[in-house]
């Protein structure tokens, strides 16, 4: 996660204010809405391609560890390459918390999201087409809510079985909702700390994010997939057709992002600026 600079125009490393505007690439309007399309369609399709291979209809189990990873090495590498173009949002829930806080525009934020959008849909698609049929039962790395398997039918005379396995949400959208909200509070935190902070590491921004993010999908994934990203989760929607409790995936992650933005502000950037410790006020 890199925010774009005018390399023309540079100001010396203690007086840069990190931005995250296309306006801003020094490649272009149009550079940083590709690295957006391109980014976010690598992303899902990596995702996606992975959550198939580990389910019931690739290799028949599910390790969470490699989910994790997976998504942190992604990341790791989309930050670092693409990073400079765009900013690396990937993610419309980021977007719109760098917009409220004013680092993104309102206009390049909407291409940001379309963009985002569309290369989601791609990304779900070329899954689809490579694995048909081991994808079709998850649809295609669509998450969904975690609930029990419903109970088998019951024997005549017999007591009524209960459901086996973990409940774990109990399908619930609000649960749902919740934890995909924290995640996302984690995932934004990082960008916050490495990126928008004028402080922050910014050489440790694709390690420190990826492993974040990882991080939570080993945790959370269970209850819900771990989408933490609206184009992530609407994406293979859109290509399997299933909309079931999607809003939970679309409002939890911008709820997240912009708690995370409000409460990094508030704790850090705000009470640094009070005390005049900004890298502006001080000489390296």
């Amino acid at each position: 996660m890199e925010t774009a600079t005018d390399h023309a125009n540079a100001d010396p490393p203690h007086t840069r204010r990190p931005v995250a505007r296309a306006t801003d690439s020094p490649l272009g309007g149009l550079s940083a809405y590709l690295a957006e399309f391109v980014g976010t369609l690598s992303l899902v399709f990596v995702i996606t391609m992975v959550f198939v291979v580990n389910s019931a209809g690739g290799l028949g189990v599910t390790d969470f560890a490699v989910l994790g990873l997976v998504h942190a090495f992604i990341l790791m590498l989309l930050i670092h390459s693409l990073g400079g173009a765009s900013g690396a949002h990937f993610n419309p829930a980021v977007t719109i918390a760098l917009m409220v806080g004013r680092k993104i525009r309102p206009p390049d934020a909407l291409i940001y999201i379309l963009v985002q959008i569309s290369g989601a849909v791609a990304g779900a698609l070329l899954t689809k087409l490579l694995l048909d049929n081991e994808g079709d039962p998850i649809n295609y790395g669509t998450p969904g809510i975690a609930d029990a398997p419903p109970a088998p039918a019951a024997q005549p005379g017999a007591p009524a079985p209960v459901p086996q396995g973990a409940d774990w949400l109990g399908g619930s959208p609000i649960g749902g909702m919740a934890v995909e909200a924290i995640g996302t509070f984690f995932l934004m935190w990082a960008i916050m700390a490495l990126v928008v902070n004028p402080r922050g590491e910014r050489h440790w921004a694709g390690f420190v994010i990826g492993a974040t993010l990882g991080t939570m999908v080993m945790i959370l994934a269970p209850l819900t997939g771990a989408g933490f990203n609206p184009a992530r989760s609407l994406g293979p929607a859109i290509v399997s057709g299933e909309f079931t409790d999607l809003w939970a995936y679309l409002v939890g992650p911008v709820i997240g992002a912009l708690a995370a933005y409000g409460a990094y502000s508030g704790i850090v950037l705000t009470p640094q600026h009070r005390r005049g410790e900004r890298p502006i006020d001080a000489l390296d």
